[in-house]
């Protein structure tokens, strides 16, 4: 029998749980099914959120022959083969056939170079599936001629409709007496997958062959206890891995840190992947505090895309204890988002006249550039002068901690506008 996955797969949309900004009455993709105008696209989306599902919902409406490729196990080979199959067996006029890729993150340069002419000319329809920013992992030519849609984790709301359905539909577990008692833990656990929360059902399900079963937090916790599951690179502990590994690097817990990364290293993830969460970890939580983490962390990147397995778990360790172990400042990710804010509260303030360039003749008739004085002509490097928009002259955006690197930049900013005050 098939997994219960797999058996309370989607059909339609009317069935489909989750992702409403998507799919719900007048939503982009339930537009373009409905009026029959695929085009090529790609979901981004943690596990278990339905991205391999809504592929299908669209080709089983639309009618169209329906191409499936995994970027783990598919070659350049593969790839034109199925192009060519999609070109044969199209008729006149008739819509595309869909191309479903899933993981095209994992797709080489090349395997994507060899999908861009039969998606540029209509070949087939393009849905690619991701659980990596399609910015940093699809080349852009491909990614120009593709939409991006974003999925979200199932809300409580949502895996709690899903499992109810399943009791209730399913085959097996609607014939079997369950009661659910407490859903804590199984929300904890399934954390906003879908996949994963059938997946506990079932265990739960499998390991009481007879009598009435009571959903309690204790009996999840102990199932899953009783019946670890292996650190899964594609998806079921990638997202919990990794959250585990960023925040033991920011409580500055080095040992724990070097043990997620250990669990991740054992469980074959991708070092890129790695890597780049270690810079955002470097700039975002370390920050200002020691600005050299960002450069280590970076080094780390560019050192594990050139050496790859099983030699870049140096450098990851080297950049994962010194980050861990670095003075943690989050200032400069507050800066920008109170400036983000303040953006979208106040619009697009004009810049003052001074600052603006002037390359032409009538922009300097209109008084840009007019007034600005070049900081370097000062002592010390720096004179009086507006830099905001009039509107917001007085705003503070980036506020220093009390952390020895930051206190001498602070200190400097205070002399600075010292003697603006006497000015």
């Amino acid at each position: 029998m098939k997994p219960l996955a797999e058996r309370m797969r989607p059909r339609s949309l009317n069935d489909y749980i989750g992702q409403e900004h998507l799919v719900s009455q007048g939503a982009v993709l339930r537009q373009m099914i409905e009026t029959g105008r695929i085009t090529s696209f790609i979901l981004w989306g943690p596990p278990g959120v339905g991205k391999t599902t809504l592929a299908r919902i669209v080709a089983e409406t639309l009618q169209v022959p329906f191409f499936t490729l995994s970027a783990v196990t598919s070659g350049v080979k593969e790839v034109r083969e199925v192009i060519d199959k999609a070109r044969n067996g199209r008729f006149f006029n008739s819509a595309s056939p869909i191309l479903f890729i899933d993981e095209i993150h994992r797709f080489s340069k090349s395997q994507q170079d060899s999908l861009l002419g039969a998606v540029e000319n209509g070949t087939v329809t393009l849905i690619g599936a991701t659980t990596e920013n399609p910015s940093f992992e699809v080349i852009r030519p491909l990614l120009s001629r593709c939409q991006v849609y974003v999925l979200e984790p199932l809300s409580a709301e949502g895996l709690l409709r899903l499992m109810h359905h399943a009791l209730q539909t399913d085959v097996v577990l609607a014939q079997r007496d369950i009661e659910v008692a407490e859903t804590t833990a199984l929300l904890r656990y399934s954390g906003g997958d879908a996949r994963k929360l059938l997946g506990i059902l079932e265990l739960i399900e499998t390991a009481q062959p007879e009598g009435k079963i009571v959903i309690t937090d204790s009996l999840v916790t102990d199932s899953l206890q009783q019946s670890p599951v292996a650190y899964d690179k594609d998806g079921e502990q990638h997202y919990d891995i990794i959250s585990a590994f960023i925040k033991s690097i920011r409580g500055s817990d080095p040992d724990a840190a070097i043990y997620w990364l250990a669990r991740m290293i054992a469980g074959g993830e991708d070092p890129k992947f790695i890597a780049r969460r270690l810079v955002i970890s470097a700039a975002e939580d370390i920050g200002l505090a020691n600005p050299n983490a960002l450069l280590l962390a970076n080094a780390a990147f560019d050192a594990v895309a050139k050496i790859g397995w099983p030699e870049g778990r140096i450098p990851l360790a080297e950049a994962t204890i010194y980050l861990a172990a670095s003075p943690k400042s989050n200032t400069a990710y507050l800066a920008v988002d109170n400036a983000l804010d303040e953006v979208k509260k106040s619009g697009n303030q004009p810049v003052p006249l001074h600052l603006r360039n002037a390359p032409t003749k009538l922009m300097k008739e209109l008084g840009y550039h007019d007034g600005y004085k070049y900081p370097h002509d000062f002592p010390g490097h720096y004179t009086t002068q507006q830099y905001l928009p009039d509107a917001l002259r007085s705003q503070r955006f980036w506020l220093p901690a009390d952390s020895p690197q930051e206190r001498k930049l602070s200190d400097y900013i205070a002399r600075c506008r010292e003697q603006d005050a006497r000015e």
